[in-house]
């Protein structure tokens, strides 16, 4: 069975780790696996064995830790971190994270939280699928042209635009220019003022 998510939840207080992980469980998202870590070379061990989506950590037991390195060591621009804070923390220190969550927030509150994260990763995980060729097409595609137009602008066959298009739609399950402009925009694609200088042509 395929994995959609895993997270690890690195504390060295197993009454504060299995509280977690029992919030976690309780989110509504299909086949998710939990790991629980309670040292650095186990954490280390668990990233170089499998990808993580999200990594729930306590800053203050596992200071030198670098989200950085972790990211880069292990080849996972896509992995969330999250601070689990049990005391009081240096903003310093928490503004390195891409959230925080506390003993104190309740469980729809970190769920929440947690699904926010989920959906980041899979919309950063859609763009970065996209080819160079994928993206260049959807630019065209924006700016009004034709399959036979993108065809000569790219030096492409009609056929495999169509191709490309096809693919491009069931990566980011867009099905209309419009959807598609936006997310060029949110993307950054293309500019707003370049969207605006297609539509006065």
């Amino acid at each position: 069975m395929n994995v959609h998510l895993r997270i690890i939840v690195a504390e060295s207080s197993i009454i504060v780790r299995n509280g977690v992980v029992s919030v976690l469980q309780q989110i509504n998202i299909n086949r998710i696996e939990v790991f629980e870590i309670d040292d650095a070379e186990q954490l280390r061990n668990l990233l170089c064995k499998q990808k993580t989506d999200i990594l729930i950590i306590n800053p203050l037991m596992f200071e030198n830790v670098s989200l950085q390195q972790i990211r880069k060591e292990y080849a996972n621009s896509q992995l969330k971190c999250v601070a689990l804070q049990t005391s009081l923390i240096d903003n310093s220190t928490l503004k390195n994270y891409d959230d925080v969550i506390s003993l104190y927030d309740s469980n729809e509150y970190i769920k929440a939280k947690i699904n926010n994260l989920v959906s980041e990763t899979e919309h950063t995980a859609n763009n970065e699928s996209l080819t160079t060729r994928e993206k260049e097409i959807i630019v065209c595609v924006i700016k009004g042209m034709t399959n036979k137009q993108i065809a000569d602008e790219l030096c492409l066959s009609t056929h495999t635009v169509i191709s490309h298009r096809r693919n491009i739609t069931s990566k980011l399950q867009i099905h209309s220019t419009s959807g598609l402009t936006i997310y060029a925009i949110v993307n950054k694609l293309v500019e707003l003022n370049e969207i605006k200088n297609y539509s006065q042509r």
